[in-house]
């Protein structure tokens, strides 16, 4: 069975066709700019082990357009890879947020909707794309079954006296307010990959998602979330790309008495020009890994700063585990950058933890999980790929097979 896996930004349009039999993604592509001048789709699709691909200008002044011509890439005789649109049955949609009431894979229904729009004040930035992305597939593809799968639900699981901040409790019952934690689907895939490739059921894991927004997660012997380092929102925890993460609450108060900031100018302060950004002038591991081989004094304290957050984090969710299997790297910056690794796992042996700094940089980029763990480290240490539209789409076969 073919699903189509949806991540809907505000002006864009992420898409893969996933045969969830075999895991082949039979096609892909982003639809830019969508309600704006200039607007395109890059569509890639894979016929006889042949991946081809095809840059398509057009104009797509909303997300159903998009999606119209979207469809038609995957049935044309040349960049298609089905007989007709039909032949999709079930479309699948990452919703960020689905507060404390979804915790588990929904199929799309009016109350549904009505969800996941009263959660935008906790997701301005993405579940109203979200929501425009699940309308706009509607339209487009009457005749599918529309599931969502939320970020946050993998982490329901945390207890209370981890998610609760310590304020009175009416902002908690009357406002919601508490930790969510975000990335539940990509560390839910990588621990179960985890699981799989160290043939072990009863897994004690941390994983570590580092991408342009970053997130760490503890996960107990039973394979679920009893920590994780966002919360409320997206702004919390490790350093990243243009967020600052952990920060003292006292700075933003001082900013905005002190300073006389306005709060949407310490909001965009904190996260969209600190993190990475704010310290070493890029938001790109790439180029402050450069900068960082070159002597660049900001390249070096940004990664020292980097890693020195997630080493904290690891020492943290080890004593709330009682020990740890293994760590995981994972996403972007996880895969990729061995630098990130090698600053990360430095000087952890009283952990159990001790790096091979070869292996470390031979299996970068892998394409299947990899271990780069010294002979004598007690823990393992596993670079997983993720794969957050083949999660979402084994998660929507699960509800509609």
């Amino acid at each position: 069975m073919e699903i189509l896996v949806i991540n809907a930004g505000s002006s864009s349009l992420k898409y893969q066709l996933i045969n969830v039999e075999t895991g082949v993604v039979l096609a892909k592509g982003l639809a830019e700019r969508i309600g704006m001048n200039g607007s395109n789709i890059n569509h890639a699709w894979t016929k006889d082990g042949n991946e081809s691909k095809k840059n398509l200008t057009a104009e797509l002044p909303d997300h159903t357009v998009a999606f119209n011509v979207i469809s038609n890439l995957l049935v044309d005789g040349e960049t298609g890879v089905i007989p007709q649109r039909e032949d999709i049955k079930a479309i699948g949609h990452r919703v960020v947020h689905g507060g404390e009431h979804y915790t588990q894979t929904q199929i799309v229904t009016s109350e549904v909707k009505q969800a996941i729009e009263e959660l935008i004040p906790l997701a301005p930035l993405h579940n109203p794309a979200n929501l425009i992305g699940i309308n706009a597939a509607e339209k487009a593809f009457p005749n599918a079954i529309q599931v969502v799968v939320f970020d946050t639900a993998f982490h329901h699981t945390i207890p209370d006296k981890a998610f609760r901040y310590a304020i009175p409790e009416q902002f908690y019952r009357e406002d919601r307010i508490r930790a969510y934690g975000f990335h539940g689907t990509s560390h839910k895939y990588v621990y179960e990959q985890a699981s799989k490739y160290l043939n072990k059921n009863n897994l004690k894991a941390i994983t570590i998602h580092l991408g342009n927004g970053a997130s760490m997660c503890a996960i107990n012997e039973k394979g679920e979330s009893v920590e994780t380092s966002m919360g409320f929102g997206p702004l919390a925890g490790l350093i990243m790309g243009t967020r600052s993460g952990d920060i003292d609450p006292s700075v933003i108060f001082h900013m905005a008495e002190e300073m006389n900031m306005s709060l949407e100018n310490i909001k965009n302060t904190l996260n969209k020009q600190s993190g990475m950004l704010g310290i070493a002038g890029s938001n790109d591991a790439r180029d402050v890994s450069k900068l960082y081989h070159e002597g660049d004094k900001h390249a070096i304290l940004c990664y020292e700063m980097y890693t020195h957050r997630i080493k904290k984090y690891i020492g943290a969710y080890t004593a709330i585990l009682n020990g740890i299997d293994t760590i995981i790297f994972t996403a972007g910056i996880g895969e990729n950058d061995a630098l990130t690794r090698e600053l990360s796992c430095k000087d952890l042996s009283a952990l159990g933890i001790i790096l091979d700094e070869a292996a470390n940089i031979s299996k970068n980029h892998p394409k299947q999980p990899v271990e780069i763990q010294a002979e004598n480290s007690r823990v393992k240490i596993l670079v997983v790929p993720t794969n957050e539209e083949l999660e979402i789409a084994l998660q929507t076969w699960e509800v509609v097979k």
